[in-house]
């Protein structure tokens, strides 16, 4: 389905990126991943996907955690894919704290991570997929885009934050042939969470198993994990004819969460 198409997805070298990743590049896309990590690890993984999926599959590990980083990040992208169809911000880092004794410097990569480095790519994406006439943007966000937790007051300004950049860029490209979307999952089974998973299950005393459980069934009804996978198939739709007039939306995949 989109054979032809080009793909930049941010933090994508595990979890939801690289589910989402995967999933376009099986409909033929051709992709850059991005993020860090052990370089024997990722260049594995982006040889397994060319030769699974029969398209080129490239890596970068700029960090976007600045202006600079995000513009070499893009130009990277550009000279290897030949320009970028579809962008997918995705990167994201996370520090647990009450406000009073939130770390500033949590705050500030946080937020340059988690929203700031999704201005820089969209800002930089545009003009091409302008100039191209058709482009698809998609923001991971999160149920925390949509609703509150306690002791994670950067991750949840830069999710609301998210939510609302999409909305602007998605009236503004309105009648371009571009749609901005912004996926907001729930619990999903990747190493952030199950990093959440443990350090719950250390505090109560259980087995990790049980620390799952007790960390599903404080938000999500279903009970259940979404897969990177789930959020995959979703990121293909969002790029699919059919929803060339879904744009400016915020898509909870969580199981019920924000419904309550």
């Amino acid at each position: 389905m989109l054979k032809g198409k080009t793909a930049l997805v941010t933090g994508s070298t595990s979890g939801i990126g690289l589910g989402i990743a995967r999933a376009l590049a099986g409909q033929g896309c051709q992709v850059m991943i991005h993020g860090l990590g052990d370089p024997a690890v990722i260049n594995a993984e982006r040889e397994a996907m060319t030769e699974e999926f029969s398209v080129p599959v490239f890596h970068d590990g700029s960090d976007i955690s600045t202006a600079e980083g995000c513009s070499a990040l893009v130009s990277a992208a550009e000279q290897a894919l030949g320009g970028v169809d579809i962008l997918v911000n995705n990167a994201g880092i996370q520090h647990v704290s009450p406000t009073e004794s939130f770390p500033p410097e949590k705050w500030d990569s946080i937020l340059a991570i988690n929203l700031t480095s999704y201005f820089h790519t969209t800002r930089l994406l545009l003009p091409g997929m302008k100039q191209r006439g058709w482009g698809r943007i998609i923001n991971t966000a999160s149920v925390h885009g949509l609703v509150a937790s306690i002791n994670k007051v950067a991750y949840v300004a830069a999710k609301h934050g998210v939510v609302g950049m999409t909305k602007v860029i998605a009236l503004e490209n309105a009648e371009g042939g571009i749609t901005c979307n912004a996926i907001c999952p729930g619990w999903v089974n990747t190493p952030l969470v199950q990093a959440q998973i443990e350090a719950r299950a250390q505090a109560l005393g259980v087995p990790n198993e049980e620390g799952a459980k007790d960390l599903l069934g404080e938000k999500q009804p279903s009970k259940r994990f979404a897969s990177p996978e789930d959020i995959g198939a979703l990121a293909v739709f969002l790029c699919s004819p059919a929803a060339q007039n879904i744009t400016g939306t915020a898509l909870p995949v969580d199981g019920g969460w924000t419904a309550q």
